[in-house]
């Protein structure tokens, strides 16, 4: 309790609770504009951390995080398209219920949902994470990298619906970690005897360029050179959230449901905000006893399910990044980035060696759910002004951004490069319908991996069965074995059904 209280107070400081404000800001505005997601809003402004400490870089992270993951809700329920891919299931009745005129109602809702899933999410972030920090402590070099291998799986099997696609995926991220020097021997390693590239490939140039290019050329190639005008809409904020709050009572069940659905969706690595909104909202269609409107033409808990969700998720994907190190969402994967760069190591020793960052973050996390709710009161018809800019201008500024941003890391034109050529390349491969994230977590634990699995057998005197010796890293083994398993029997089964098969084509695609 000592900590968190000094949490709290570290949250409050001015300059972090600036930066705070800044972030959930920023995030709104960001996922609030079709084709942006929130991901690209933290890898924006990522290089803004670089010279701060980790309370404000974090507070501004989160920031963004918290009113990211809401605002995508902006766009889908006035315009009818999705500002994130969770925004996907909250325009099923999102949208009927703007064109009904009640557009200040539904976004209500979507805010109110989502806050109150934020903050289960925190809640159960706060309760659980130490004490599986306690138990993550009797992790060895050979448990924590079968426990890395298992995360790479399980993101290889949940990103884009195709086990193989996504372990091939993984396996190029992983060859792209191997560059630089070896981590025991320190020789150079597939660097072509040019110097430069004994540095590695940097992570966050790479995730810059993954996340905002292919979403640049995708828009400048459309013929339609504009964002969709937004018709007349009157939007009262005030009125939506006093609305919103007197139907609480019968919407608490749901938020509730779909809150703890979306915390442990988001405790699963690689599983994503669009999993644990659609999860949220089918649950939600099938429990309701509410049918005095069809899910589909404005439910108010058709909305209120998946936003619930994918903000609960925010507190389910800091679990394993906190307590493991493995990000649980390409957020976290950022996240993970900045703190790496602020000199932390993310893990169960992170609880005993920098408790005041661990719960700063707990405080700054309660501190932007705060502010989202003071934000959408006041600021929802300035939001949608954000998704009337038009794509000619506001591509160009991204990859402007992305430059500038890749170059500051170490004022070197080689990340400006790698930043480039990851984002041609993660363009094709998702047209192509390989997963970009098990690449992207691939290289970011690929050095992790290595270095424990080199040492596993260094300290095995070069036995490889010292894995299947060790009863936790022998649980993960199993782990592993019975998900590929299970996961093969699932795609041969759906390559029988003809419907099955295009069903999962479309969701590889829409991924």
């Amino acid at each position: 309790m000592e900590f968190l209280i000094e949490g709290i107070n570290a949250a409050l400081q001015p300059w972090t609770l600036a930066l705070t404000v800044i972030g959930v800001t920023m995030g709104l505005i960001i996922s609030a504009m079709p084709g942006l997601t929130v991901s690209m809003a933290v890898v924006l402004l990522l290089p803004f951390t670089f010279y701060l400490e980790s309370g404000p870089a974090l507070g501004l992270m989160l920031g963004v995080f918290v009113g990211g993951m809401a605002g995508g809700a902006i766009s889908a329920i006035l315009i009818n398209i999705p500002g994130n891919p969770a925004s996907v299931i909250t325009n099923v009745d999102g949208y009927p219920m703007t064109k009904k005129g009640r557009a200040d109602l539904a976004l209500g809702i979507a805010f109110l949902s989502s806050i109150l899933g934020g903050l289960f999410g925190l809640i159960l972030l706060i309760v659980v994470a130490p004490q599986l920090a306690d138990f993550a402590l009797l992790f060895g070099a050979p448990e924590q990298a079968m426990l890395v291998l298992l995360g790479l799986t399980l993101v290889a099997g949940f990103s884009g619906g195709a086990l193989v696609r996504g372990l091939i995926s993984a396996g190029i991220g992983l060859a792209f970690a191997t560059i630089g020097l070896d981590p025991i021997s320190a020789s150079p390693r597939y660097t072509f005897d040019i110097v430069i590239f004994q540095q590695g490939v940097s992570f966050i140039p790479v995730m810059i360029g993954m996340f905002a290019i292919p979403v640049a050329i995708q828009s400048l190639s459309r013929k339609d050179d504009a964002a969709p005008v937004l018709k007349s809409v009157s939007v009262h904020a005030f009125v939506g959230i006093k609305e919103a709050f007197g139907k609480l009572k019968s919407l608490a069940v749901c938020i509730i449901r779909s809150s703890l659905i979306g915390t442990i969706i988001g405790a699963i690595p690689g599983t994503g905000s669009a999993i644990a909104a659609t999860l949220g909202y089918q649950t939600a269609e099938r429990s309701s006893k509410d049918r005095s409107v069809e899910f589909g033409d404005g439910h108010p808990e058709g909305i209120s399910a998946p936003e619930a969700a994918n903000s609960a998720l925010t507190g389910g994907a800091l679990i394993p990044m906190l307590i493991l190190g493995i990000p649980g969402d390409p957020v976290t994967a950022v996240m993970l980035g900045a703190l790496i760069i602020q000199g932390l190591t993310p893990g169960p020793l992170l609880f005993q060696d920098s408790p005041e960052v661990v719960y700063g973050l707990f405080g700054s996390y309660g501190v932007a759910l705060i502010v989202l709710l003071i934000v959408a009161i006041f600021c929802i018809p300035l939001f949608v002004r954000a998704v009337r800019i038009p794509t000619r201008i506001l591509m160009p500024t991204i990859i402007l951004l992305c430059v500038i941003g890749s170059f500051a890391l170490k004022n070197s034109v080689l990340d400006v490069w790698i930043m480039l050529f990851f984002g041609v390349l993660a363009f094709y491969l998702q047209k192509w319908g390989y997963p970009i994230l098990p690449m992207l977590l691939a290289l970011i634990l690929g050095s992790i991996l290595e270095e424990q699995f080199r040492m596993s057998l260094i300290i095995g005197l070069g036995d490889p069965f010292i894995f299947f010796k060790k009863p936790i890293s022998l649980t993960f083994i199993a782990l592993i074995a019975v998900y590929l398993s299970w996961t093969f029997r699932q795609e041969w089964r759906s390559r029988r059904s003809p419907l099955s098969s295009s069903t999962d084509s479309t969701l590889s695609e829409n991924t």
